[in-house]
């Protein structure tokens, strides 16, 4: 099991925010995501035993390659799961840029392939394919990619691009794994054939058993069998009840009118794992408790991962076992404040889980 945390590039604090929307009018971040913040939130999750940190990517985030570049002069150990998103720039570019980091940051380097989910957004920064053409395009930029990685002079003629004499000087090494998430059938074509870990957010378990089920024969089908990854947030305390107490003021936090907001926007995405988030509230703010210990009150104000482990130390590590036990190998972590709960988690619940893996 290997485990990693997040950055939160749009502001922290006591609340659940937005990922990736810098401004809230209903409550802005009580913690800036300044350059210091950030650093002290990835040394956090260094010291804490994570091995790599999340950035999210969107309009209202920072760029992620300039920011995990400044906070790898920062750390020594940490990884940096840079988020980009495919079509905003070209494979081979990418794969320059790749190279750099890798130079820069001793080789810690991982990336997270976002293909995009608001159509608003995507048009925003000039993108008009619609959904099935976006991960058409993610496909054949990772094919690009790798090809370019792989040091050696090659020509591709594609739908999307076109190379001549492409490829670096000599081959990346070390090459970046490839984190792809993504729930549609048109994702999980491009998870099956190009991810090196295949991201799923938070759903309950079987929901979770029955993707894994497919994603594996699909990438079986291609002679691949990629790794599977959890993004979720984490709400752990001494006792459960002081865990769905703090549950409780999250919640309680969130204004009705900034749900009521939220929710018209994730009504416009195209994305079929934002859709499966909002079915597991439906907008309201009652039942919440989806499968024991597993809230989904985070999705109300949150694009993306929705849901929280809830409980216990010991309820949230057996929780993780339980996927883990589904074949999920990585998990990316978070909760409010990120620099808190990093020391939190990685001090209270990381040490079970890895009692229960020596027992």
């Amino acid at each position: 099991m290997r485990f990693h945390w997040f950055l939160p590039t749009t502001g922290d604090g006591h609340d659940v925010r937005s990922a990736i929307t810098t401004t809230d009018s209903f409550r802005p971040a009580a913690r800036a995501a300044t350059v210091t913040y950030l650093t002290q939130v990835a040394r956090a999750a260094e010291e804490a035993g994570f091995e790599a940190a999340l950035t999210p990517v969107g309009a209202g985030c920072p760029d992620p390659w300039i920011v995990c570049a400044a906070l790898s002069q920062h750390t020594e150990r940490l990884k940096m799961l840079v988020a980009f998103r495919t079509g905003y720039t070209l494979p081979t570019l990418l794969a320059q840029q790749a190279q750099a980091f890798q130079q820069v940051s001793g080789g810690r380097l991982l990336l997270n392939v976002v293909t995009g989910g608001d159509p608003v957004e995507q048009r925003s920064y000039g993108d008009f394919l619609d959904h099935d053409a976006r991960y058409g395009r993610t496909d054949e930029f990772l094919d690009v990619l790798r090809r370019t990685w792989a040091g050696e002079p090659y020509d591709h003629r594609g739908e999307h691009y076109h190379v001549e004499a492409g490829g670096l000087a000599e081959p990346l090494d070390p090459a970046p794994d490839v984190y792809f998430g993504g729930a549609s059938p048109a994702a999980e074509q491009v998870a099956a054939r190009r991810a090196d870990v295949a991201l799923m957010w938070g759903e309950p378990p079987q929901a979770v058993a029955t993707r894994i089920a497919r994603l594996r024969d699909l990438a079986a089908s291609l002679g691949r069998a990629p790794r599977f990854g959890l993004r979720v947030h984490v709400i752990a305390r001494d006792t459960a009840a002081e865990a769905w107490a703090e549950a409780g003021r999250l919640l309680a936090g969130m204004d009705p009118a900034r749900i009521a907001e939220a929710q018209r926007r994730f009504a416009r995405f195209d994305s079929v794992g934002q859709r499966r988030m909002v079915d597991l509230h439906a907008g309201g703010t009652r039942d919440l408790e989806i499968h024991p210990g597993l809230w989904a009150g985070v999705g109300l104000v949150r694009e993306g991962a929705g849901t929280a482990l809830v409980g216990s130390y010991d309820e949230v590590a057996a929780l993780l076992r339980e996927y883990a036990a589904l074949g999920v190998e990585e998990f990316i972590l978070s909760g409010w404040p990120h620099l808190e709960e990093a020391y939190r988690v990685g001090e209270y619940v990381l040490p079970r889980l890895r009692r229960l893996s020596v027992a």
